[in-house]
């Protein structure tokens, strides 16, 4: 099983900008997809983005233009840019790994975006 591990998360003001990894403990090529995952409080879990085995990336309405997602196979490790931050940003942020027939979860790093 690969684990996978978020850092990078933290307070930042409206505006700002953090980045975020997602390492794993094995190859990530072998999984068709990655993706990362908000949840804030009272709400359910959401896609924010997903990045294929490809590099094709595909990302909600509420980040477009403002967030990057990016991959680098040589580190096992995704990343996630996050620019011009709102307060509605703020959530716990997981990343998902995905092939066919299993998935894993990080256990997620708390980003929070003050007014």
């Amino acid at each position: 099983q690969v684990q996978l591990v978020e850092s990078g998360g933290g307070l930042v003001q409206a505006g700002g900008s953090l980045r975020l990894s997602c390492a794993a403990s094995g190859s990530i090529s072998s999984f068709n997809a990655m993706g990362w995952y908000r949840q804030a409080p009272g709400n359910l879990r959401e896609l924010v983005t997903v990045i294929s085995s490809g590099g094709s990336t595909n990302y909600v309405d509420s980040v477009k233009g403002r967030f990057t997602m990016s991959r680098d196979n040589a580190k096992n490790t995704v990343y996630l840019q996050m620019n011009s931050l709102k307060p509605e940003d703020t959530a716990v942020y997981y990343c998902k790994a995905e092939r066919v027939g299993y998935y894993n979860w990080g256990q997620g790093t708390k980003v929070t975006v003050s007014s």
